[in-house]
């Protein structure tokens, strides 16, 4: 199953029922969700492939003593209500519009926001990216539910009929609000982990980028005392240059800090770098005498 079947299972075994408000948000939630739609201002007809979100909404359905049927459509299960049975909804133009009511509680706020999720929500596999998305019936729902949803506290971006989320923090405080308890311990265990490994990759490509470019300067530095040795400038230079201009051909691979620590009189990186640059120097002035 899908990340996103895995919360509409969740939800859909919630069988906390008993308030009739609750109840009556959450399907109105779902009657302005995407997938429904009114069909000769006499019918609602909602569509799904998810048994766990058809058995939700029957579940609702029956909680008011709506009636209602089930069937099946190829691959999708459509659930059909008579407009005349549901007396809290507005149908204007062959639409479900969300009443404004300000003076809703946050309960029913939020049961609002999971119907809706259940009715056309989905959650991307968070191993892959973090995407969650809701579509709604039309302009006029998604402006409710865009001013519900920062009334909760949620932030989120607009695409045509459709809110998403892409930042993993709100998409958690998302399900949280919903009731997906379980779906949120899932999602923020994924989440960390993903953080961890963000981390550590971050950590062996900086080691990298630095082992990278202490290789690069001690290619550098060995060919500038290979030049001296063979222009004969080798022997002229100070002891203390010839003793660490020693040590890096016999240490192509050591940090400037270790090299320090073998000298007779050990010296700091800042000491070495600065008698491996004057050596550089002198291969280079070297090389312009020559040309």
């Amino acid at each position: 199953m899908s990340f996103s079947s895995d919360i509409k299972q969740e939800l859909n075994k919630n069988s906390n029922l008993a308030n009739k408000e609750i109840v009556k948000n959450e399907l109105i939630g779902y009657l302005i969700s995407g997938n429904t739609n009114v069909i000769n201002y006499k019918e609602i007809k909602f569509s799904t492939e998810s048994d766990y979100n058809i058995n939700r909404f029957s579940k609702l359905l029956s909680n008011l003593d709506i009636n209602h049927k089930i069937d099946i459509s190829g691959k999708s299960f459509v659930i059909t209500v008579r407009t005349n049975d549901i007396d809290f909804i507005q149908v204007q133009e062959k639409e479900i519009y969300l009443k404004e009511d300000d003076d809703s509680k946050e309960e029913n706020l939020k049961a609002i926001i999971r119907g809706a999720f259940m009715g056309s929500g989905s959650v991307n596999n968070p191993e892959k990216e973090y995407h969650l998305e809701v579509d709604v019936g039309n302009q006029h729902n998604l402006e409710r539910i865009i001013k519900i949803l920062q009334q909760l506290g949620i932030h989120v971006k607009v695409f045509q009929l459709a809110i998403y989320i892409k930042e993993g923090e709100e998409i958690s405080k998302f399900l949280a609000l919903i009731g997906a308890n379980k779906a949120v311990m899932q999602f923020e265990d994924i989440r960390i982990q993903k953080e961890m490994r963000g981390k550590v990759n971050r950590l062996v490509n900086c080691e990298t980028a630095n082992l990278n470019k202490t290789i690069n300067a001690s290619i550098r530095q060995i060919a500038a005392i290979r030049k001296l040795q063979e222009t004969g400038k080798f022997k002229k230079l100070e002891d203390n240059l010839k003793e660490i201009a020693i040590l890096r051909l016999e240490n192509p691979d050591m940090p400037l800090v270790e090299l320090g620590k073998l000298l007779k009189e050990p010296i700091g990186k800042s000491g070495v770098n600065y008698r491996l640059k004057k050596i550089m120097e002198i291969a280079e002035e070297g090389l312009k005498e020559i040309t």
